[in-house]
Formats: structure tokens, sequence, C-alpha cells
């Protein structure tokens, strides 16, 4: 694994609050591994409970963009959106994970055709798996031609 020189808020297209997770660990060429603290300023955050487990499918997908997000960077590209098409098998071991509890999401990508890939999750404290899944992603090279084949106005979006 090879430490990362980026700040994981500037591998993925998220803004704000919207990025929950707080810095890579490793990366290589098929693996990413990141780190997060359950904290009260996350908008998924519920005062006396903590975060919801289902919430670690969306940690998930933010590991998996910015593992693309990094290649794109190495590749002298900018971060592009993309998008969580399923998942599948995600098991968490318990419903919530508690305040401040640090957590890890490792993602490894076992298949990539063209736009689309599909990367096997886990998440971890240091107890050891506390969530994983299978998250199938799409990261489209035409983005507004995209989102207008799906009716949507792109004009809005300021995208071109």
């Amino acid at each position: 694994m090879v430490a990362c020189p980026y700040p994981v808020a500037d591998l993925l297209p998220h803004a704000g609050r919207m990025v929950l997770l707080d810095r890579v660990l490793d990366a290589t060429e098929t693996v990413i591994e990141v780190e997060l603290s359950v904290r009260p300023d996350n908008p998924f955050f519920e005062p006396g409970r903590g975060v919801a487990a289902h919430i670690a499918i969306e940690w998930m997908a933010q590991a998996c963009g910015a593992f693309v997000g990094l290649e794109a960077k190495r590749a002298g590209g900018p971060v592009r959106i993309g998008f969580l098409l399923g998942t599948r098998n995600f098991k968490a071991e318990r419903p919530w994970f508690a305040p401040g509890e640090r957590l890890s999401v490792r993602a490894e990508l076992v298949f990539r055709d063209g736009e689309t890939g599909v990367f096997d999750c886990s998440l971890a404290n240091p107890e050891g798996l506390v969530a994983r899944a299978q998250l199938t992603l799409h990261q489209p090279a035409d983005l507004a031609g995209t989102l207008a084949r799906q009716g949507i106005d792109v004009t809005k979006l300021g995208l071109k």
C-alpha cells in the first residue's frame, strides 16, 4: 500500500458536510482503505444513538469514489461524479455506530468494464469487521449526456 498525498475531500465530488470520510489510510491499484469517526456533525447522526448501520453503504460508496478520484488525480484528470447502481449482500453486525467510534472502510475493485465497477467493501473497528457489502458503481464519461437522456435539464445544473 502507498500513502495518499491528497486530502480525501479532494478525491470526491461531494462538498462540505457530505464528505463523510476523514482520510485515506492506504491505496494500491485495486484497494483503498479510508478512515472516519462517528461525529455529531455527520448529517446522518442521531443524538443518543449515533449513525444508523445502513449509512455504512454511503461510507463504502465514498471509499469507492475516493478510489476512482485518486486514479483520476494520478492520471492528471478531474474528479468526476459517479452513481451507486446497486448493493449486494449488505450485512451489518449491529444497528448503530456509536459517537466517537473510529471506523475504517476497505474497498477492493473486483471487476471493471469501462465506466462500471464492482467493489467488495468492508467496514471495521479495532475489534473487527462490523459491516460488509458488494457495491456496483457507474461513472459515465459523459455525465451531462447521461443525465439529459434521463430527462434531466442539465442547463440548470451548470454541466456542459
